[in-house]
């Protein structure tokens, strides 16, 4: 008997806009101007706070640091698409997704620091704290969600990991159990390229992470992870068919991280400086502020008062980090253990 194709797959990619700033109209989502001027915000606020910790990681002020310059839109774009009941399993590089949220500065840069209170949110702001080892924390978002369909909760999990992380058995875990209980989970795979010193090639044969879903019987698709505006609607689309009981989503936001892994002075950067800069032509904030300035909604005076306020509120933020006592011995397990 001859062999028989049983099923054919493709793997679907999304840009909206491109590194001069033009939109594709037609697949442009449907945002006010303000939200869309919140977004670059957001974004500029997210590239300051990244270069204030790290000029402080520079000067010992804070410890090991994990950038996020250059990824912001990835990070930005998926939060601002998500609700406020919804809950965020972060790994150890969403600071962008903490800022979004609505975390104050602050407690990040006391995280970074070394106190643990930093790992404190907001009551309005659902997330679980940092997870350093990789992929651990895929299962346990699988895990929410599980409890949220049981429930009957319109609630949406959604777990941000790094490619590195998609080599991890927890990942093939999560989205296999998702899959089969069809849970109302997003997965977000912030492709940098690196995973610290191993580049995406090595990490897989595969020709895209995105195509990993096919085999757990999910929805997978790739997106520019420096277009905000393609990881916002693919974000926004794949909340939506969680929160009505669609099953899961896999979204590979393929962007590049401009710093290294995590910021240390004997750490060496395994990277082609051509390859960073190429990347650097990328720039996920140059672009929106390109589109914003062609139609008249961005002027120099503008962003110059939006960098002051900005800067204002992260200086101020760090006098607060700073001026913070460590906790004492004996409150070393406040929060840690319950009676």
């Amino acid at each position: 008997m001859p062999e028989k194709i049983l099923e054919s797959f493709s793997v679907k990619r999304l840009d909206i806009l491109d590194e001069e700033g033009n939109a594709d109209e037609s697949l442009m989502p449907s945002l006010p101007d303000a939200e869309i001027r919140r977004m670059y915000e957001m974004l500029v606020f997210a590239r300051t706070f990244d270069q204030r910790a790290l000029s402080l990681q520079r000067e010992g002020r804070i410890g090991t640091y994990a950038p996020i310059y250059g990824q912001e839109a990835s990070q930005i774009g998926s939060a601002l698409a998500l609700e406020k009941q919804d809950w965020i399993f972060p790994s150890f590089r969403e600071n962008g997704v903490y800022l979004a949220g609505g975390q104050p500065p602050n407690r990040i840069l006391q995280y970074w620091g070394g106190d643990e209170r930093g790992l404190m949110t907001s009551e309005d702001m659902n997330i679980f704290p940092v997870s350093i080892p990789v992929g651990s924390h895929v299962p346990h978002a699988a895990g929410a969600a599980m409890a949220a369909k049981y429930r009957g909760d319109k609630v949406v999990t959604v777990a941000y990991f790094g490619d590195g992380g998609t080599s991890e058995g927890d990942f093939h875990e999560g989205l296999n159990f998702s899959g089969v209980f069809k849970l109302p989970v997003v997965f977000i795979c912030q492709n940098n390229q690196w995973a610290i010193s191993m580049p995406r090639k090595k990490q897989t044969a595969a020709k895209t992470i995105a195509q990993k879903a096919i085999a757990y019987g999910i929805e997978g698709i790739q997106v520019d992870g420096n277009d905000i505006f393609a990881v916002y609607q693919a974000a926004s689309r794949a909340v939506e068919r969680a929160r009505a009981g669609d099953g899961p989503t896999l979204i590979e936001c393929k962007t590049y991280r401009w710093r290294a892994h995590t910021e240390r002075k004997t750490q060496p950067d395994p990277r082609e400086k051509d390859e960073i800069e190429a990347w650097k032509q990328r720039d996920p904030i140059v672009r929106l502020e390109r589109q914003l300035r062609d139609q008249g909604h961005l002027s120099d005076t503008e962003r110059e008062s939006m960098e002051r306020d900005v800067m204002g509120a992260l200086e101020a933020a760090v006098a607060f980090a700073e001026a913070s006592p460590f906790p004492l011995p004996e409150q070393a397990t406040d929060d840690v253990f319950a009676a």
